[in-house]
């Protein structure tokens, strides 16, 4: 036995979450959560639906809102350092109240969109499967590979944060590379002329299809919005970054102007690989495996293969990212309402045990329950999926309602006047959203937005009838000895709006 393994049982249960990350750990967080080249297996099918060859769009759009909604985690990022993200950053500017209505609504994101992920792997390292001849193209027990893959995101979680987070940005890279090739070769095979069913270059990419709507437009942007779900997760080690509130916004930053470029070459290249003509869009719309079927045509079965796999692993890495994002931001509400016990329980390595597998028992129970019921890998991923950005969006509204009230409300403003339009159109953004999300769907997505909206009233009793939970609440997210740098001068509070 070594002297460190030694020193390491003897060590006491760490008390508090490591400060030990740098911004490039907290990029590579919510670079893993977004998982972009995961997101991107699908959601441009989604968008191609709605808008056929102008899916690109979608993104356009998504990526112009993402941009207002950036700016109020940025701002805010820059004076509030907390794991509890969301919850915290809410908590200081509208009250503990609405604090922990918001950190519930994100804690529910994060679960959900983890759920989804989970049974997403399963749909594509299937297809591997069946592509080598492992299994058959009809096999429908996708239940045992996501099972697997929750294991294995239960081992990892239990390690060191900066692990976590290097495992995040590697798995990325390398998935995000692959894709980058496919798509460079796609344009240049149809620029030069040399595409399957001659297929050319053109500027219908970027043409709607007669009859469009702002609407539609919107509710496309919807699956862009999706694919950037977790942008913010950087804000979630708040608590375990050098100088966070210098290095959590560029965290921030830097992914929001990465992925977003990733995204734009991505759609292009699956819209223009597919072709813009009626039986292109018809081929992109109706795709369960947009990397598979145009590799092939594109560069050859066996890179179809590896696209297929690199995007398991990387819904793989969101699946891991979801998990811990919402292992902190449980392990601070939890923390913070002063409850004790095992659910506020860490690991020698500083990893919230407790939450972690809280919430891994809650992915377990909604995947196994979601095979019970007998649905199909592909609906199940899209109905968690769209749980999840529906209480993602309401997590967004609460912070920018905040932000604009910290920063241009609180006293002397805290940012050019002339900005305050910035996050008046994020909420206008983000609400017309949450409407196409909720008003004029169908079958099981109408009953979406009231499990969102059960979770919301289920918090607010909570923190309402509980009692002196707010006063707790509210005492531990100004606590700088929590919340920000040692021996840095908190940034005071709003009153609670309440």
């Amino acid at each position: 036995m070594s002297a460190r393994t030694v020193l390491e049982q003897a060590a006491p249960a760490p008390t508090g979450l490591r400060r030990e990350l740098k911004v490039t750990d907290a990029a590579a967080f919510s670079v893993g959560l977004i998982g972009p080249v995961g997101a991107m297996a699908l959601l441009g099918v989604g968008a191609a639906g709605l808008l056929g060859q102008g899916a690109t769009w979608a993104f356009v759009f998504a990526i112009l809102g993402v941009a207002l909604v950036g700016y109020g985690f940025v701002k805010l990022s820059q004076h509030i350092s907390h794991t509890g993200s969301v919850y915290a950053l809410v908590g200081r500017t509208l009250g503990p109240r609405a604090g922990f209505v918001a950190g519930c609504a994100l804690f529910t994101a994060y679960a959900t969109i983890g759920t989804g992920s989970t049974i997403e792997i399963a749909l594509f390292f299937d297809k591997v499967l069946a592509r080598i001849n492992v299994i058959g193209d009809g096999s429908t027990e996708w239940i045992w590979t996501g099972l697997v893959a929750l294991a294995l995101v239960v081992a990892l979680s239990l390690s060191e944060i900066r692990v976590i987070t290097r495992i995040l940005l590697i798995c990325e890279l390398v998935g995000a590379a692959l894709v980058v090739v496919l798509s460079v070769v796609i344009l240049v095979r149809v620029g030069v002329g040399d595409a399957p069913h001659g297929r050319h270059l053109n500027a219908d990419f970027i043409h709607l299809p007669a009859g469009t709507g702002f609407g539609t437009v919107a509710a496309a942007a919807v699956f862009g919005f999706l694919a950037f779900a977790g942008f913010e997760g950087a804000a979630a080690l708040g608590e375990e970054t050098l100088n966070p509130k210098r290095e959590i916004p560029r965290a921030l930053k830097i992914t929001m102007l990465v992925v977003g470029a990733f995204f734009l070459l991505t759609i292009v290249g699956q819209a223009v690989g597919y072709g813009t003509d009626p039986a292109g869009v018809k081929a992109f719309a109706g795709a369960e495996d947009p990397y598979g079927d145009l590799a092939g045509q594109y560069i050859g079965t066996a890179m179809g293969v590896l696209l297929d796999l690199v995007a398991s692993v990387s819904l793989f890495a969101i699946t891991l990212g979801t998990v811990n994002g919402a292992a902190r931001v449980g392990y601070a509400l939890i923390r913070d309402a002063g409850v004790s016990g095992p659910l506020v329980k860490l690991s020698k390595r500083g990893a919230p045990i407790g939450t972690i597998s809280l919430t891994c028992t809650f992915v377990l129970c909604f995947a196994v329950g979601q095979r019970l019921a007998g649905t199909g890998v592909l609906e199940a991923t899209f109905y968690w999926l769209t749980i999840g950005s529906i209480a993602l969006l309401v997590a967004y509204a609460m912070s920018t309602v905040g932000a604009f009230r910290f920063l241009f409300l609180g006293g002397a403003p805290k940012a050019p006047r002339w900005q305050a339009v910035i996050p008046v159109l994020a909420l206008a953004f983000v609400l017309y959203t949450i409407y196409k999300n909720s008003v004029g769907v169908h079958g099981p997505y109408r009953v979406f937005p009231f499990v969102v909206l059960g979770v919301l009233v289920v918090a607010t009793a909570v923190v309402a009838l509980v009692p002196g939970l707010a006063e707790r609440v509210r005492g531990r997210i100004a606590d700088p000895g929590v919340a920000d740098e040692p021996g840095a001068a908190p940034e005071p509070a709003l009153q609670d709006a309440e």
